[in-house]
């Protein structure tokens, strides 16, 4: 099992392994695969040191994952937030940011269901 960016990458094809890590997905695990001269079907476990060593440099100097792609964007959100913008106002509310509807759907976003009761006459 190799570790790459703190995430130990589990034992199947290269370019599908790459996508556990928050920040890479298929398009750029398989861009990482080109530069370093991996095939695509290589499963992890066939890699060498060599290999991962390459993966790890590549990955280091031009991509941002992990920890500090999370912080960047918790800060974006704080920006947004702080400067009382219709998106900012939307993060803070916890609802849908990008236009979705909300009088139906949007609740992963707004949660469980509030039933609230008719008042009677």
């Amino acid at each position: 099992m190799a570790r790459i960016a703190g995430v130990d990458l589990p034992n199947k094809q290269i370019q599908i392994a790459l996508t556990y890590i928050y920040g890479i997905g298929r398009a750029s695990a398989r861009k990482i695969c080109e530069k370093t001269g991996i095939p695509y079907e290589t499963k992890v476990s066939e890699l060498t040191s060599d290999q991962v060593q390459k993966l790890r440099q590549v990955i280091e100097n031009e991509y941002t994952v992990e920890g500090r792609l999370r912080t960047q964007v918790a800060l974006n959100i704080k920006r947004l937030m702080d400067i009382g913008c219709y998106r900012g106002l939307r993060h803070r509310k916890g609802l849908p940011v990008r236009g979705q509807r909300t009088r139906t759907n949007a609740r992963t976003r707004k949660g469980k269901r509030k039933t609230v009761a008719n008042k009677k006459k």
